[in-house]
């Protein structure tokens, strides 16, 4: 599962998620009701048939991460961005959910 960081920003909420090595081809970004699932492949750089291995610790197949949206929103407006192995989701808070300052008489 890629590391993942939200930040519940006063207009949006942001979405950074670490995917080093996937094509942007391969990552796949869903909104269903109020989940947002982030899903894709890491294929292996090479098939490898000796067992010559010290250690293996990078990781390949399919992957997938599920958030649930604290509102209703608006997936038209959600905007992804992949670039430099890091993949940036921002998703607009609808209007009536935003913070308002009230000013205190």
């Amino acid at each position: 599962n890629p590391a993942v960081d939200i930040m519940d920003n006063d207009d949006h909420i942001a979405i950074t998620a670490e995917i080093p090595g996937v094509d942007k081809k391969d990552i796949s970004v869903d909104v269903k009701d109020r989940v947002l699932t982030l899903g894709g492949e890491r294929s292996s750089d090479n098939e490898v048939k000796e067992d010559h291995f010290c250690r293996r610790e990078r990781t390949f197949g399919k992957f997938e991460r599920s958030f649930t949206l604290p509102a209703a929103i608006d997936p038209d407006n959600i905007k992804a961005e992949y670039k430099d192995d890091v993949l940036k989701i921002e998703v607009p808070k609808p209007e009536g959910h935003k913070p308002r300052q009230i000013s205190v008489q």
